[in-house]
């Protein structure tokens, strides 16, 4: 039996791939770009040319507020118009996320949108991981965070207007958070991937900020 060895991946670099031409072919609330590119194949040379277009949204930062006391989390709900397609519901249960503009960190991202979105104050960040949210079809990249939460949260609405943000904040235990999830009733990829996350790093998080 085979074992696999690390080392053999990944198997190509960025220099193995050619761009030929880049066209912006929309430009409206987000950017497409049209790519023109070949690459090394793994049966060796090289590819012929190949179109795609690519999504352009900039990248985010996202975070789980936790009470490590209380073992709450917080949530909260808007419209997502691309879930309409194939939700029951296009108002989802996401954790508070954000783009990053050029002048920004993704930690202060995080810490400005619990402000916006669910008027929480953070002053503790721990980083969960970072990931492509679909890099076949954009360049999106997400950092999400834990964000410590030291003080009682009102449920309420919040968002700012000039956004046309309307969000509901909810307010639940961990495990109310992870029955969702199971229950499938949480089903969009950053909310998904940081309640597992918590999870599997339940332990550390509560040493971490036990006092």
């Amino acid at each position: 039996m085979s074992t696999y060895n690390a080392a053999q991946y990944p198997s190509f670099s960025d220099k193995d791939l050619e761009i030929l031409d880049k066209t912006t072919v929309f430009q409206g609330f987000f950017r497409i770009e049209q790519y023109t590119l070949r690459h090394r194949l793994f049966s060796g040379g090289w590819s012929g040319p190949i179109q795609r277009e690519i999504f352009e949204r900039g990248h985010a930062a996202a975070i789980l507020p936790y009470n490590p006391i209380t073992d709450e989390v917080v949530l909260i709900e808007q419209i997502r118009v691309g879930a309409a397609a194939s939700s029951p519901s296009p108002w989802l249960l996401e954790i508070i996320a954000g783009m990053i503009d050029t002048d920004e960190t993704a930690e202060q991202v995080a810490i400005r949108e619990a402000a916006e979105e669910a008027g929480l104050v953070i002053n503790e960040l721990m980083p969960m991981l970072n990931y492509l949210s679909s890099p076949g079809g954009t360049t999106e990249r997400i950092q999400l965070y834990v964000g410590r939460l030291t003080s009682p949260v009102e449920s309420g609405i919040y968002g700012l207007s000039q956004e046309h943000e309307d969000i509901k904040v909810h307010v639940m235990s961990r495990p109310e958070a992870l029955k969702l999830l199971a229950e499938q009733k949480i089903d969009n990829a950053a909310t998904v991937i940081a309640l597992q996350w918590l999870a599997l790093n339940l332990t550390k998080v509560q040493q971490a900020w036990e006092e």
